[in-house]
């Protein structure tokens, strides 16, 4: 079983970055490493996998056709990032408009 990923409030500039940048070019930089954006899925989601602490992350544009309150923000016009660790398959964390909330922090 792998162990639980930990988003510590030095990760948030770069989920702000990785997500402003996805949604924004062709390309997303993390530590100086380049990296193409490719589209996911039917609905061709922009989507793009970097190392964060040692841990594969994906970075996925929030599907405008699911039930969440998070594609509801999409639909409106806002930019929404979902963050997911690859090890686990648990979403760590989602970026609306540049501003990081964290799934099970309470």
């Amino acid at each position: 079983m792998s162990e639980t990923f930990t988003i510590f409030p030095e990760h948030h500039d770069v989920l702000i970055s990785v997500a402003a940048q996805l949604m924004n070019g062709s390309e997303v930089i993390v530590d100086d490493q380049r990296i193409l954006i490719s589209r996911v899925g039917s609905g061709r989601l922009r989507s793009v996998r970097f190392m964060m602490n040692g841990r594969a992350i994906i970075a996925i544009e929030q599907n405008r056709n699911k039930p969440s309150r998070w594609a509801q923000l999409a639909t409106k016009g806002h930019q929404v990032v979902q963050f997911q660790d690859l090890a686990s398959k648990k979403y760590l964390a989602v970026v609306v408009d540049g501003e990081v909330f964290e799934f099970g922090k309470r």
